[in-house]
Protein backbone atom coordinates (compact mmCIF):
# COMPACT_ATOMS: atom_id res chain seq x y z
CA UNK A 1 0.00 0.00 0.00
CA UNK A 2 3.27 2.50 0.34
CA UNK A 3 4.61 1.52 -2.75
CA UNK A 4 1.06 2.32 -3.97
CA UNK A 5 0.70 5.66 -2.14
CA UNK A 6 4.32 6.66 -3.59
CA UNK A 7 3.71 5.90 -6.82
CA UNK A 8 0.57 8.19 -6.40
CA UNK A 9 2.65 11.01 -5.55
CA UNK A 10 5.57 10.53 -7.86
CA UNK A 11 2.18 11.06 -10.58
CA UNK A 12 0.88 13.83 -8.56
CA UNK A 13 4.57 15.57 -8.38
CA UNK A 14 4.75 15.10 -12.05
CA UNK A 15 1.11 16.39 -13.02
CA UNK A 16 2.16 19.54 -10.93
CA UNK A 17 5.53 20.55 -12.46
CA UNK A 18 3.89 19.77 -16.01
CA UNK A 19 0.78 22.22 -14.79
CA UNK A 20 3.69 24.84 -13.71
CA UNK A 21 5.38 24.66 -16.33
CA UNK A 22 1.91 24.99 -18.61
CA UNK A 23 1.31 28.18 -16.61
CA UNK A 24 4.81 29.75 -17.22
CA UNK A 25 4.63 28.95 -21.20
CA UNK A 26 1.24 31.06 -20.86
CA UNK A 27 2.66 33.57 -19.47
CA UNK A 28 5.61 34.03 -21.68
CA UNK A 29 3.07 33.62 -24.66
CA UNK A 30 0.97 36.20 -23.20
CA UNK A 31 4.11 38.92 -22.90
CA UNK A 32 5.45 38.16 -26.48
CA UNK A 33 2.10 37.43 -28.79
CA UNK A 34 1.82 40.48 -29.81
CA UNK A 35 5.34 41.52 -30.14
CA UNK A 36 6.58 39.88 -33.12
CA UNK A 37 10.37 40.50 -33.01
CA UNK A 38 10.38 39.41 -29.30
CA UNK A 39 8.14 36.09 -30.64
CA UNK A 40 10.71 35.72 -33.42
CA UNK A 41 13.64 35.16 -31.30
CA UNK A 42 12.28 33.10 -28.59
CA UNK A 43 11.26 30.46 -31.53
CA UNK A 44 14.70 30.68 -33.00
CA UNK A 45 16.51 30.53 -29.56
CA UNK A 46 13.96 27.80 -28.72
CA UNK A 47 14.64 25.86 -32.01
CA UNK A 48 18.45 25.51 -31.42
CA UNK A 49 18.17 24.50 -27.90
CA UNK A 50 15.97 21.50 -29.47
CA UNK A 51 18.10 21.27 -32.71
CA UNK A 52 21.29 21.25 -29.88
CA UNK A 53 19.39 18.76 -27.96
CA UNK A 54 18.26 16.30 -30.22
CA UNK A 55 21.79 15.94 -31.37
CA UNK A 56 23.20 15.70 -27.87
CA UNK A 57 20.82 12.87 -27.35
CA UNK A 58 21.31 11.11 -30.70
CA UNK A 59 25.42 11.45 -29.29
CA UNK A 60 24.56 9.53 -26.08
CA UNK A 61 22.18 7.19 -27.85
CA UNK A 62 25.14 5.70 -30.10
CA UNK A 63 27.66 6.12 -27.20
CA UNK A 64 25.02 3.86 -25.08
CA UNK A 65 24.63 1.32 -28.25
CA UNK A 66 28.64 1.38 -28.52
CA UNK A 67 28.84 0.45 -24.54
CA UNK A 68 26.13 -2.26 -25.19
CA UNK A 69 28.01 -3.66 -27.71
CA UNK A 70 31.25 -3.91 -26.04
CA UNK A 71 29.30 -5.88 -22.67
CA UNK A 72 27.84 -8.48 -25.20
CA UNK A 73 31.24 -9.10 -26.39
CA UNK A 74 32.90 -9.38 -23.25
CA UNK A 75 29.77 -11.46 -22.07
CA UNK A 76 30.34 -13.84 -25.22
CA UNK A 77 33.80 -14.15 -24.63
CA UNK A 78 33.43 -15.07 -21.05
CA UNK A 79 30.93 -17.82 -22.09
CA UNK A 80 33.02 -19.02 -24.84
CA UNK A 81 36.04 -19.80 -22.53
CA UNK A 82 33.68 -21.46 -19.25
CA UNK A 83 34.71 -25.00 -19.80
CA UNK A 84 38.28 -24.20 -19.69
CA UNK A 85 37.73 -21.68 -16.45
CA UNK A 86 36.02 -24.86 -15.24
CA UNK A 87 38.91 -26.97 -15.95
CA UNK A 88 41.55 -24.87 -14.43
CA UNK A 89 39.69 -24.27 -11.16
CA UNK A 90 38.77 -27.98 -10.72
CA UNK A 91 42.57 -29.01 -10.95
CA UNK A 92 43.70 -26.46 -8.10
CA UNK A 93 40.69 -27.06 -6.06
CA UNK A 94 41.86 -30.89 -6.10
CA UNK A 95 45.05 -30.05 -5.31
CA UNK A 96 44.51 -28.35 -2.95
CA UNK A 97 42.27 -30.88 -1.06
CA UNK A 98 45.04 -33.85 -1.84
CA UNK A 99 48.58 -33.08 -0.65
CA UNK A 100 51.68 -34.34 -1.91
CA UNK A 101 52.07 -38.24 -1.30
CA UNK A 102 55.11 -39.91 0.90
CA UNK A 103 57.80 -40.55 -1.14
CA UNK A 104 58.82 -43.68 0.61
CA UNK A 105 56.06 -45.18 1.82
CA UNK A 106 54.00 -44.87 -1.56
CA UNK A 107 56.48 -43.95 -4.53
CA UNK A 108 53.53 -45.13 -7.23
CA UNK A 109 51.36 -42.51 -5.55
CA UNK A 110 54.41 -39.85 -6.21
CA UNK A 111 54.85 -41.03 -9.79
CA UNK A 112 51.52 -40.50 -10.47
CA UNK A 113 51.84 -37.02 -8.93
CA UNK A 114 54.97 -35.97 -10.33
CA UNK A 115 53.40 -37.07 -13.76
CA UNK A 116 50.43 -34.80 -13.01
CA UNK A 117 52.42 -32.27 -12.29
CA UNK A 118 54.63 -32.34 -15.12
CA UNK A 119 51.06 -32.43 -17.00
CA UNK A 120 49.33 -29.91 -14.75
CA UNK A 121 53.20 -27.27 -15.45
CA UNK A 122 52.20 -27.51 -19.07
CA UNK A 123 48.72 -26.10 -18.52
CA UNK A 124 50.32 -23.54 -16.17
CA UNK A 125 51.08 -20.39 -18.38
CA UNK A 126 47.89 -20.77 -20.54
CA UNK A 127 46.33 -21.46 -16.83
CA UNK A 128 48.13 -18.15 -16.35
CA UNK A 129 47.32 -15.98 -19.65
CA UNK A 130 43.33 -17.14 -18.83
CA UNK A 131 43.09 -16.16 -15.39
CA UNK A 132 44.80 -12.71 -16.22
CA UNK A 133 42.58 -12.63 -19.49
CA UNK A 134 39.48 -13.40 -17.58
CA UNK A 135 40.64 -10.51 -14.43
CA UNK A 136 40.90 -7.91 -17.33
CA UNK A 137 37.80 -9.07 -19.16
CA UNK A 138 35.60 -8.98 -15.42
CA UNK A 139 37.11 -5.13 -14.72
CA UNK A 140 36.47 -4.14 -18.15
CA UNK A 141 32.97 -5.62 -17.99
CA UNK A 142 32.49 -3.59 -14.27
CA UNK A 143 33.38 -0.27 -15.82
CA UNK A 144 31.49 -0.77 -18.72
CA UNK A 145 28.14 -1.31 -16.63
CA UNK A 146 29.08 1.63 -14.69
CA UNK A 147 29.71 4.08 -17.68
CA UNK A 148 26.44 2.47 -19.06
CA UNK A 149 24.33 3.50 -15.82
CA UNK A 150 25.60 7.18 -16.18
CA UNK A 151 24.91 7.24 -20.22
CA UNK A 152 21.12 6.11 -19.03
CA UNK A 153 21.33 8.93 -16.67
CA UNK A 154 22.48 11.66 -18.87
CA UNK A 155 20.23 10.38 -21.51
CA UNK A 156 17.19 10.34 -19.11
CA UNK A 157 17.93 13.59 -18.36
CA UNK A 158 18.52 14.97 -22.01
CA UNK A 159 15.30 13.27 -23.01
CA UNK A 160 12.93 15.21 -20.29
CA UNK A 161 14.77 18.51 -21.60
CA UNK A 162 13.71 17.32 -24.93
CA UNK A 163 10.03 16.70 -23.79
CA UNK A 164 10.11 20.15 -22.56
CA UNK A 165 11.71 22.15 -25.00
CA UNK A 166 9.65 20.51 -27.51
CA UNK A 167 5.84 21.84 -25.61
CA UNK A 168 7.46 25.20 -25.23
CA UNK A 169 8.08 25.56 -28.66
CA UNK A 170 4.84 24.18 -29.99
CA UNK A 171 3.27 26.80 -27.48
CA UNK A 172 5.21 29.38 -29.43
CA UNK A 173 4.35 27.95 -32.58
CA UNK A 174 0.68 28.42 -32.03
CA UNK A 175 0.97 31.92 -30.80
CA UNK A 176 3.14 32.75 -33.79
CA UNK A 177 0.07 31.16 -36.55
CA UNK A 178 -2.62 32.63 -34.39
CA UNK A 179 -1.44 36.18 -35.06
CA UNK A 180 -0.99 35.63 -38.65
CA UNK A 181 -4.36 33.65 -39.01
CA UNK A 182 -6.83 36.51 -38.80
CA UNK A 183 -8.91 35.41 -41.78
CA UNK A 184 -9.03 31.63 -40.96
CA UNK A 185 -11.55 31.27 -43.23
CA UNK A 186 -9.98 32.29 -46.58
CA UNK A 187 -6.88 31.07 -45.68
CA UNK A 188 -8.83 27.19 -45.36
CA UNK A 189 -9.49 27.95 -49.00
CA UNK A 190 -6.48 28.89 -50.34
CA UNK A 191 -5.51 25.58 -48.79
CA UNK A 192 -7.97 23.44 -50.52
CA UNK A 193 -6.61 25.20 -53.38
CA UNK A 194 -2.94 24.20 -52.73
CA UNK A 195 -4.39 20.35 -52.61
CA UNK A 196 -6.21 20.25 -55.95
CA UNK A 197 -3.07 22.12 -57.58
CA UNK A 198 -0.63 19.43 -56.14
CA UNK A 199 -3.02 16.68 -57.75
CA UNK A 200 -3.10 18.07 -61.11
CA UNK A 201 0.70 19.87 -61.24
CA UNK A 202 2.81 16.64 -63.00
CA UNK A 203 6.27 18.34 -61.81
CA UNK A 204 7.62 20.83 -58.73
CA UNK A 205 8.49 23.46 -61.45
CA UNK A 206 4.99 23.09 -62.65
CA UNK A 207 3.58 23.19 -59.00
CA UNK A 208 5.60 25.91 -58.33
CA UNK A 209 4.46 28.23 -61.06
CA UNK A 210 0.34 27.18 -60.47
CA UNK A 211 0.70 28.34 -56.99
CA UNK A 212 2.26 31.69 -57.62
CA UNK A 213 -0.29 32.31 -60.56
CA UNK A 214 -3.61 30.59 -59.30
CA UNK A 215 -3.01 30.99 -55.44
CA UNK A 216 -3.41 34.53 -53.52
CA UNK A 217 -1.11 33.73 -51.25
CA UNK A 218 1.24 32.31 -52.91
CA UNK A 219 1.21 34.86 -55.30
CA UNK A 220 0.98 37.85 -52.50
CA UNK A 221 4.89 35.84 -51.42
CA UNK A 222 6.28 35.73 -54.88
CA UNK A 223 5.43 39.42 -55.38
CA UNK A 224 7.14 40.50 -52.00
CA UNK A 225 10.02 38.29 -53.28
CA UNK A 226 10.72 40.59 -56.62
CA UNK A 227 9.74 43.73 -54.65
CA UNK A 228 12.65 42.68 -51.64
CA UNK A 229 14.90 41.43 -54.70
CA UNK A 230 14.29 45.09 -56.23
CA UNK A 231 14.77 47.07 -53.49
CA UNK A 232 17.78 45.27 -52.06
CA UNK A 233 19.24 46.01 -55.48
CA UNK A 234 18.58 49.65 -55.41
CA UNK A 235 19.90 49.70 -51.51
CA UNK A 236 23.03 48.03 -52.63
CA UNK A 237 24.10 50.44 -55.27
CA UNK A 238 23.51 53.22 -52.77
CA UNK A 239 25.29 51.83 -50.31
CA UNK A 240 29.00 51.71 -49.92
CA UNK A 241 30.92 48.24 -50.42
CA UNK A 242 32.41 48.20 -46.35
CA UNK A 243 28.79 48.08 -45.47
CA UNK A 244 27.41 45.62 -47.86
CA UNK A 245 30.07 43.34 -46.34
CA UNK A 246 29.20 43.75 -43.18
CA UNK A 247 25.23 42.83 -43.95
CA UNK A 248 26.14 39.86 -46.22
CA UNK A 249 28.26 38.82 -42.76
CA UNK A 250 25.64 39.04 -40.52
CA UNK A 251 22.04 38.63 -42.67
CA UNK A 252 20.45 36.84 -40.03
CA UNK A 253 20.92 39.06 -37.14
CA UNK A 254 17.01 41.04 -37.09
CA UNK A 255 14.65 38.34 -36.09
CA UNK A 256 11.79 41.30 -36.77
CA UNK A 257 13.34 41.21 -40.30
CA UNK A 258 10.04 41.15 -42.79
CA UNK A 259 12.64 40.32 -46.00
CA UNK A 260 15.52 39.01 -46.46
CA UNK A 261 18.31 41.04 -45.54
CA UNK A 262 20.77 40.46 -48.42
CA UNK A 263 20.60 38.03 -51.70
CA UNK A 264 20.35 34.34 -51.27
CA UNK A 265 23.59 34.06 -53.61
CA UNK A 266 25.57 36.21 -51.14
CA UNK A 267 24.27 33.33 -48.57
CA UNK A 268 26.92 30.52 -49.27
CA UNK A 269 28.81 28.86 -46.55
CA UNK A 270 26.33 30.59 -43.89
CA UNK A 271 23.09 29.10 -44.02
CA UNK A 272 21.97 26.81 -41.01
CA UNK A 273 21.10 23.05 -41.97
CA UNK A 274 17.55 22.13 -41.35
CA UNK A 275 17.65 19.39 -39.37
CA UNK A 276 19.97 17.39 -36.84
CA UNK A 277 20.66 13.79 -38.27
CA UNK A 278 23.16 11.63 -41.01
CA UNK A 279 23.64 12.36 -44.33
CA UNK A 280 22.62 9.18 -46.66
CA UNK A 281 22.91 10.61 -50.08
CA UNK A 282 24.07 14.14 -51.30
CA UNK A 283 23.60 16.01 -53.99
CA UNK A 284 24.92 14.24 -57.29
CA UNK A 285 25.18 10.77 -55.85
CA UNK A 286 23.91 7.59 -58.22
CA UNK A 287 20.33 7.53 -56.97
CA UNK A 288 18.43 4.18 -57.33
CA UNK A 289 16.90 4.85 -60.60
CA UNK A 290 19.92 5.18 -63.12
CA UNK A 291 20.33 9.05 -62.50
CA UNK A 292 22.09 11.63 -60.24
CA UNK A 293 20.17 13.05 -56.86
CA UNK A 294 19.05 15.89 -57.35
CA UNK A 295 19.47 16.98 -53.64
CA UNK A 296 20.77 15.40 -50.45
CA UNK A 297 18.83 13.33 -47.67
CA UNK A 298 19.54 13.10 -44.22
CA UNK A 299 18.46 10.51 -41.41
CA UNK A 300 16.94 11.66 -38.61
CA UNK A 301 15.38 11.32 -35.41
CA UNK A 302 11.77 10.44 -34.63
CA UNK A 303 9.53 13.60 -34.02
CA UNK A 304 12.93 16.11 -34.64
CA UNK A 305 12.20 19.46 -35.50
CA UNK A 306 12.70 21.35 -39.29
CA UNK A 307 14.08 24.40 -39.41
CA UNK A 308 13.80 26.66 -42.37
CA UNK A 309 17.54 27.23 -43.84
CA UNK A 310 16.73 30.64 -45.18
CA UNK A 311 14.60 33.61 -45.28
CA UNK A 312 12.17 33.50 -47.66
CA UNK A 313 8.18 33.30 -48.30
CA UNK A 314 6.35 29.64 -48.23
CA UNK A 315 5.31 29.17 -52.14
CA UNK A 316 3.83 26.18 -50.85
CA UNK A 317 3.09 23.47 -48.04
CA UNK A 318 1.11 20.05 -47.88
CA UNK A 319 1.56 16.47 -49.31
CA UNK A 320 2.80 16.14 -52.90
CA UNK A 321 2.58 12.49 -54.60
CA UNK A 322 5.41 10.53 -52.75
CA UNK A 323 7.28 13.29 -51.58
CA UNK A 324 4.88 13.10 -48.36
CA UNK A 325 4.64 16.50 -46.33
CA UNK A 326 6.16 19.43 -48.91
CA UNK A 327 7.83 22.48 -47.93
CA UNK A 328 8.64 25.23 -50.47
CA UNK A 329 10.39 28.31 -49.73
CA UNK A 330 11.13 30.86 -52.56
CA UNK A 331 14.44 32.71 -51.18
CA UNK A 332 14.43 35.45 -54.05
CA UNK A 333 16.62 35.75 -57.24
CA UNK A 334 14.61 32.76 -58.46
CA UNK A 335 15.71 30.73 -55.67
CA UNK A 336 13.50 27.83 -54.54
CA UNK A 337 14.59 25.29 -51.41
CA UNK A 338 12.41 22.01 -51.34
CA UNK A 339 12.02 20.34 -47.73
CA UNK A 340 10.09 17.25 -48.18
CA UNK A 341 9.68 13.97 -45.86
CA UNK A 342 8.40 15.73 -43.15
CA UNK A 343 5.03 14.37 -41.05
CA UNK A 344 3.37 17.99 -40.78
CA UNK A 345 4.07 21.43 -41.79
CA UNK A 346 3.19 24.17 -39.09
CA UNK A 347 3.40 27.57 -41.43
CA UNK A 348 1.25 28.59 -44.30
CA UNK A 349 1.49 29.89 -47.78
CA UNK A 350 2.62 33.30 -48.19
CA UNK A 351 4.20 33.61 -44.84
CA UNK A 352 7.96 35.25 -44.27
CA UNK A 353 9.56 32.84 -42.36
CA UNK A 354 13.32 33.47 -41.25
CA UNK A 355 16.41 30.90 -41.60
CA UNK A 356 16.42 28.88 -38.36
CA UNK A 357 12.67 29.21 -37.29
CA UNK A 358 10.98 25.84 -37.31
CA UNK A 359 8.40 24.96 -39.78
CA UNK A 360 8.15 21.28 -39.59
CA UNK A 361 8.13 18.26 -38.07
CA UNK A 362 9.15 14.66 -38.43
CA UNK A 363 7.86 11.78 -38.63
CA UNK A 364 8.47 7.75 -37.07
CA UNK A 365 9.97 6.69 -40.45
CA UNK A 366 6.80 4.57 -40.68
CA UNK A 367 4.85 6.59 -43.69
CA UNK A 368 7.63 5.58 -46.42
CA UNK A 369 8.47 8.79 -48.89
CA UNK A 370 9.78 7.87 -52.23
CA UNK A 371 13.56 9.28 -50.75
CA UNK A 372 13.14 6.33 -47.87
CA UNK A 373 12.17 3.63 -50.18
CA UNK A 374 15.21 4.22 -52.38
CA UNK A 375 17.33 3.88 -49.39
CA UNK A 376 15.38 1.59 -47.54
CA UNK A 377 15.43 3.45 -45.05
CA UNK A 378 13.71 2.51 -41.74
CA UNK A 379 13.81 6.10 -39.89
CA UNK A 380 12.42 9.33 -40.98
CA UNK A 381 14.05 11.00 -44.22
CA UNK A 382 14.45 14.93 -44.75
CA UNK A 383 15.12 15.27 -48.53
CA UNK A 384 16.70 19.07 -49.46
CA UNK A 385 16.90 20.46 -52.78
CA UNK A 386 18.14 23.92 -53.84
CA UNK A 387 16.30 25.31 -57.13
CA UNK A 388 17.72 28.09 -59.16
CA UNK A 389 14.98 29.31 -62.40
CA UNK A 390 13.64 25.51 -61.89
CA UNK A 391 17.15 23.46 -62.16
CA UNK A 392 18.22 21.60 -59.09
CA UNK A 393 21.49 22.86 -57.94
CA UNK A 394 24.44 21.53 -55.40
CA UNK A 395 23.11 23.18 -52.28
CA UNK A 396 26.97 22.14 -50.46
CA UNK A 397 28.54 25.98 -50.84
CA UNK A 398 25.52 26.98 -48.44
CA UNK A 399 25.96 24.83 -45.73
CA UNK A 400 27.83 26.54 -42.65
CA UNK A 401 30.67 23.94 -42.42
CA UNK A 402 30.50 23.60 -38.68
CA UNK A 403 27.02 22.42 -39.45
CA UNK A 404 27.80 20.37 -42.66
CA UNK A 405 30.23 18.08 -40.07
CA UNK A 406 27.98 17.50 -37.91
CA UNK A 407 25.26 16.36 -40.45
CA UNK A 408 27.53 13.88 -41.46
CA UNK A 409 27.74 12.35 -37.84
Amino acid sequence: MSGRRLELRGMQDSLEASEAQRRQIEAEMASIRNDRGKLEAALLDMTRSVGATEAKVGEAEGRLDALLGSEDAIRRSLTSRRSVIAEVLAALQRMGRKPPPALLVAPEDMLQAIRTSMLLGSVLPEMRAETEALAADLSDLLQLRQSIAAERDALSGDAAKLRADRQHLAALIEARQSALSAAEQALGAERDRALDLAKQAATLKDLIARMESEVAAAARGAEAARRADEARKNAQEATPPDARRKTALAPFKDPARLAPATVFAETKGLLPLPVAGTLQRGFGAPDSFGGAEKGMLIATRTEAIVASPCDGWVAFAGPYRSYGQLLIVNAGQGYYIILAGMDRINVNVGQFILAGEPVAVMGDGSAKTAAAIAIGAAQPILYIEFRKDGAAIDPGPWWAKPELQKVRG
